[in-house]
């Protein structure tokens, strides 16, 4: 007698083994420093002192999403209150537990909220990174700290802002790491980060639905202070467009600790 085992069944025992799936992450340091904002109020300093920290070499991935909605139903794409994700999240896949064809289990998790991705980092006793954090960590090149002064950063940097989001995303970490080891944080997704100017979300209660922006960064930030700066700029104006339950074909996330 032949036994058939349903595909969603083997999905998830690919992604609690790994299989079909990126390595497991690794966590790079980043050095301290200080950012730079690129916009800021008069209540705000100038600059930023940032501390050294940990952060993921790579986005978070559909297989690992995965098994993190497989141990936490209410994450489930049917089971998620739209206080906390709007209705395209994870609309890509093809089933609650079934990323499918257009999510392939090593490719960066997108269409997730912000409330989704900090749930996923305390899962995993972790947390999303800090704006200061991810432009800290982003500001470097290639092969120096100061990306902005590095040519062939900012061609591949340009070249991914010139092109379309691609129906189906590219495998993490298959990119050039950046001084740190850190991949991806520029040419795959955009990513949410924890805060921005001192935003709080508790995500306990109703109050939270209207937060209406500046809770994540993407991926084309180089710097902050100059003008000329296109990337950055484009980041600022996607990021004041959304709210925290928002989800978009080219956003994901990445943890730090």
């Amino acid at each position: 007698m032949r036994l058939t085992v349903p595909r969603f069944t083997v999905l998830l025992l690919a992604a609690a083994l790994g299989l079909g799936a990126a390595e497991p992450v690794a966590l790079v340091t980043i050095p301290a420093g200080t950012y730079v904002p690129l916009q800021r109020s008069v209540k705000d300093e100038p600059e930023v002192k940032v501390a050294a920290f940990l952060l993921d070499a790579r986005p978070v991935t559909n297989g690992e999403f995965l098994a993190f909605v497989t141990a936490n139903p209410k994450w489930r794409r049917s089971q998620v209150s739209r206080l906390f994700a709007d209705a395209s999240y994870l609309e890509h896949w093809a089933g609650d537990l079934e990323p499918g064809p257009r999510a392939p289990l090593d490719a960066p998790v997108v269409r997730v909220s912000w409330f989704a991705a900090r749930a996923y980092a305390r899962a995993h006793g972790k947390r999303l990174p800090t704006t200061a954090e991810w432009e800290l960590a982003a500001a470097a090149g290639y092969t120096r700290p100061d990306g902005a002064n590095d040519e062939e950063l900012s061609r591949d940097l340009y070249a991914w802002l010139a092109r379309p989001v691609p129906a189906v995303h590219r495998a993490v970490a298959t990119g050039r790491p950046n001084l740190h080891g850190a991949y991806d944080l520029h040419g795959l997704v955009w990513e949410w980060v924890d805060d921005f100017n001192t935003a709080m979300v508790t995500g306990e209660s109703r109050g939270d639905s209207g937060l209406e922006r500046d809770l994540f960064c993407g991926a084309g930030a180089v710097g902050a202070k100059d003008t000329s700066n296109y990337a950055a700029f484009m980041r600022s104006a996607l990021r004041s467009s959304l709210k925290a339950n928002n989800t978009t074909t080219s956003l994901g996330f990445r943890c730090a600790k």
